[in-house]
């Protein structure tokens, strides 16, 4: 019995050891080739809008208003911090805004459920071009003519709707933030790009934005390190489960940012020059109008998940190849 267990307790050490050293690294390399360029072949991304086509969704609901004011003022200023996806320091970021004790950031609430994103599409896709002129063209509803008028496709106007809209998100983020004791709340997301912020803005016409981005290569560095697994971009969907969905995802969201008009509401923020000290937090919190205390958040270490120095070959090569237009529009390409 001893000679039958002795081999076996060898090898299990021997593979122990393998794992651990310098050899671990390109034997899992070559495990997950075939897998990771099946994965680069298949291509499943997430729907959603450009900024032109919810522009033309919102310019479509504005064109029939009502003179009623809103009963919600334009005076809520939530910022919104939206990033290249997942491990890009959002988290890092949200720590040093909520220094400000009168602001609470909430973080990716019912995120998998995207419900920006469905709401962004539904906006952008609107109506056929037969329903808004029925629309436009459908009579004020009055108690008199409702009985003896055409009222089968009778609707409010556009910025009830808007409101309405505004309303669900008030009450989502903004109340729960102001029961905790906040005067202002905010929302972190790593799924939301600039179609999203564009409804957003349109919602909140004094919000702020920050879009923070780092280099895809650490962003997946980080990520394939965590041993997180499979993340979603909208469960059950849109599944990251590979190198190239994660990079079609950073990639994305870099590029959507260059859609927005001139004087769109943000700033533009990178991983790297916050953690190197070339952020002026001071203008920052001016334009937010908040209060910060960045040096007790950096000083806390949390969440860090990279091991690796660097990735390996076909990892860089993937990336490269599904985020360089996004690398070059960001200034991450040589």
């Amino acid at each position: 019995m001893a000679s039958a267990i002795v081999p076996r307790y060898k090898e299990t050490r021997a593979w122990s050891w393998a794992r651990r050293s310098w050899i671990g690294g390109p034997v899992r390399a070559f495990r997950s080739l075939p897998r990771e360029f099946f994965g680069w072949a298949k291509r499943l991304d997430l729907a959603v809008p450009d900024v032109a086509c919810l522009d033309h969704g919102i310019a479509a609901l504005s064109n029939r208003c009502s003179l009623v004011a809103d009963e919600i003022p334009d005076t809520e200023a939530p910022i919104f911090l939206l990033s290249t996806g997942w491990r890009a320091g959002s988290t890092l970021l949200q720590r040093i805004l909520v220094t400000d004790q009168q602001l609470l950031v909430w973080g990716e609430p019912f995120g998998e459920m995207t419900p920006i994103s469905r709401i962004a599409r539904m906006v952008a896709d609107s109506l056929s071009p037969r329903d808004l002129q029925l629309w436009y063209k459908q009579s004020d509803a009055t108690l008199a003519s409702l009985t003896t008028s055409w009222i089968a496709t009778l609707s409010p106007p556009g910025d009830d709707f808007r409101s309405g809209l505004r309303s669900l998100f008030v009450r989502w983020l903004g109340d729960p933030a102001r029961r905790l004791g906040f005067g202002r709340w905010g929302l972190k997301e790593v799924r939301l790009g600039a179609a999203e912020a564009s409804l957003l803005h349109w919602l909140f016409p004094q919000a702020k934005f920050i879009f923070l981005s780092r280099h895809p290569y650490d962003c997946y560095r980080s990520f394939s390190d965590s041993g997180w697994g499979h993340l979603y971009c909208r469960h059950p969907e849109v599944c990251v489960d590979s190198i190239a969905g994660f990079a079609r995802h950073w990639n994305r969201l870099a590029l959507s940012w260059s859609e927005l008009p001139q004087g769109f509401p943000y700033v533009h923020i990178r991983y790297e020059d916050m953690t190197s000290g070339k952020v002026d937090f001071r203008h920052l919190e001016s334009w937010l109008g908040i209060q910060i205390r960045e040096d007790r958040a950096l000083s806390a270490s949390i969440g860090g998940t990279a091991v690796r120095s660097r990735i390996n070959w076909f990892e860089r090569f993937i990336i490269s190849r599904e985020a360089s237009q996004g690398m070059r529009v960001l200034g991450y390409s040589r």
